[in-house]
């Protein structure tokens, strides 16, 4: 499979990144490690979580590195592997801290929990939006120089504290963030569009997007709101049972049976398609959705395709 390279980096990705907030939330460890088993012969290799996922289970996270932690020293394979994991997310413990502090002790603490001696890729997982940016990066500087992260990348930033550390980074020889992970999907693109599309330009940003198929609902699996006891996620697509939803659902009724595949995988074609995305980040609990994941990047939709795509989710 060909590989993308996240810019500015030498880390070489395959075109979908594994959502790993599902290990030891809807996956005990046994199904984590088969579907991280699969995903790896299809030949991927970029798995992304985060020091507290899911720390709505156990108040304060930790589950998924841990079991990634355990599946890569099984399998022996952390080389083969780009692993993406995050700070700065609040649980029931701390709020949102992205403090030099607090970033020193959780980088530590993941590298314990994914038994590895660096991470390839750290995030800014939320903004704290009080300390100052000059900390945050030197507190980045100090991890990379020990050897404990490679590069950086940001999530939940605003636009124009992304835009402050890009600048205090050149001013002060701090790292910059290579990469940037915003909720971007068919039903939601007014933001990343307007209010970051022009920044990952200027910037020259690989883009990873969550929620890349709205928790779900581009699967084609919610038509109503009987549908949404379908899954314990199902109230978080209410929103979306509106005529915009619906249609974008048709749109993808339609262009999944021209291309003999389904739903999710159009979603995800779309998301590749566009040249700023470098690899949607999505989740599998099963083999059938598993393959709707390999079936993507595999996908060339059309230019009326996209056309129609674009037209039914503005």
């Amino acid at each position: 499979m060909e590989k993308r390279k996240i810019k500015n980096t030498d880390l070489l990705v395959a075109p979908i990144n594994f959502g790993g907030n599902v290990f030891g939330w809807t996956l005990d460890e046994k199904q984590s490690f088969d579907i991280l088993d699969q995903f790896t012969a299809g030949g991927f290799n970029f798995i992304d979580t985060a020091d507290t996922y899911s720390w709505w289970v156990n108040g304060k996270g930790g589950q998924s590195e841990e079991i990634i932690g355990k599946w890569m020293k099984q399998r022996n394979n952390r080389n083969d592997l780009v692993i993406a994991t995050k700070v700065g997310s609040e649980t029931k413990e701390h709020g949102f801290d992205i403090s030099k502090k607090h970033i020193l002790k959780s980088v530590d603490e993941s590298l314990t929990r994914l038994q590895t001696d660096h991470i390839d890729l750290y995030y800014t997982h939320f903004d704290d939006n009080k300390t100052p940016v000059e900390e945050t990066l030197e507190a980045y500087d100090e991890i990379i120089k020990a050897g404990k992260v490679r590069y950086i990348a940001a999530s939940n930033v605003s636009p124009e504290r992304l835009k402050e550390s890009f600048e205090v980074a050149e001013k002060n020889n701090l790292p910059k963030y290579v990469a940037l992970q915003p909720h971007y999907n068919l039903l939601e693109r007014e933001k990343f569009e307007t209010q970051y599309a022009d920044l990952v330009k200027e910037y020259d940003l690989s883009v990873f997007t969550y929620w890349s198929l709205a928790a779900g609902f581009l699967t084609g699996k919610y038509r109503n709101e009987d549908d949404l006891n379908k899954s314990a996620r199902g109230e978080g697509v209410r929103k979306y049972l509106d005529e915009k939803g619906l249609n974008v659902l048709k749109a993808l009724d339609e262009i999944s049976e021209k291309h003999e595949t389904n739903q999710a995988s159009v979603a995800l074609a779309w998301l590749l398609a566009n040249p700023l995305v470098t690899a949607p980040i999505v989740s599998a609990t099963s083999e059938s959705q598993l393959k709707t994941l390999f079936a993507a990047p595999e996908l060339n939709l059309s230019s009326a395709d996209i056309e129609l795509l674009n037209k039914v989710s503005r």
